[in-house]
């Protein structure tokens, strides 16, 4: 009986809040980790500053664009003849570039952000010791993981982006067929449904995404499909925390937006700098608990591996 009780102690995996306050733990108990960590960020911030100005006024344009003029009422679906009319090339030309702006630069200054916290984290959570701000500074930056990295990004980036286009398509149908249709209230339950199906489905594979880049970052020559592989085999078992992980990156996401978008901040000034510096420690507290996920994950995986050989040798 009593060993029966140690093995299932032996195997008891971290709950959500306890990932994200070991997490916090990383930063809390190294102050030279926290200084690094906040020159590493200023050129994302920066750079995101700029693309979040161009994003919200996108959106609230988008916005305007698909609510109906006072007194419309010609319920054309799915394209309603109002949307068709407003649709400008100077929209268009935003929506172009928002893509590329995502793709180059801010996409690379998420990559390289990303590296330098979890190479850094990785070395302060393993060693369980703080390290010191020569020790970071002095520490060579691995360019064959740094390219792993880079390309398993880029894998995500895409996967990510087409996901999130599918969602956005079905909030903007929601958003119109309730407005412009007669049988408005039914397809807009579809579609609710619709978005609540594939919004699980991409929190779930964001854990599977993050961890395949956590995995690029810190293991060896494992990169893109490879690490995709690695990621799913590791988190098996452990995909409700993961969800409800990515949850809360996405619930503070939303958190931090809406107010700007509800009260002008697109417009810029400090409502915009304050986002930006809540989304930039989300974004650094979501990697972290990632880092910690992972380690978690693979903690189980080896021991559940080391106890079936021990089973094995027993039984001869």
């Amino acid at each position: 009986m009593e060993m029966e009780d140690n093995h299932i102690t032996h195997y008891q995996q971290l709950e959500v809040f306890d990932i994200l306050k070991e997490a916090l733990k990383i930063t809390g108990k190294n102050i030279s980790f926290l200084i690094i960590t906040l020159f590493a960020s200023l050129p994302l911030f920066f750079f995101s500053v700029y693309y979040e100005i161009l994003l919200q006024t996108t959106l609230v344009e988008a916005i305007k664009i698909l609510t109906p003029p006072p007194g419309y009422y010609n319920y054309n679906w799915p394209i309603p003849a109002y949307i068709t009319k407003q649709l400008h090339n100077s929209f268009s030309y935003k929506l172009i570039q928002l893509l590329l702006l995502s793709i180059v630069p801010l996409h690379l200054l998420k990559v390289s952000t990303v590296f330098l916290i979890l190479d850094l984290a990785s070395k302060i959570y393993t060693e369980k010791r703080s390290m010191t701000l020569k020790e970071m500074v002095n520490r060579p930056i691995r360019k064959g993981k740094l390219r792993s990295a880079f390309i398993t990004s880029t894998y995500v980036f895409c996967l990510a982006t087409c996901t999130e286009l599918g969602l956005t398509w079905l909030v903007t149908n929601y958003y119109v067929i309730w407005r412009n249709t007669v049988y408005g209230a039914f397809f807009a339950v579809i579609y609710g449904l619709a978005f609540v199906l594939l919004l699980t489905k991409y929190l779930e594979w964001s854990a599977l995404w993050n961890v395949s880049i956590v995995i690029s970052i810190l293991e060896d020559k494992v990169q893109g499909a490879e690490a995709f592989a690695l990621s799913a085999l590791l988190i098996r078992g452990n995909k409700q925390q993961g969800r409800l992980l990515m949850l809360l990156v996405f619930a503070w996401g939303l958190v931090v937006r809406l107010p700007c978008l509800c009260v002008g901040c697109d417009q810029g000034g400090n409502g915009i700098l304050v986002q930006m510096s809540l989304y930039c420690i989300g974004n650094v507290t979501n990697w972290l608990a990632c880092l910690v996920y992972f380690y978690d994950c693979k903690r189980q995986k080896l021991e559940k591996k080391d106890d079936q050989e021990t089973g094995k040798l027993g039984e001869k």
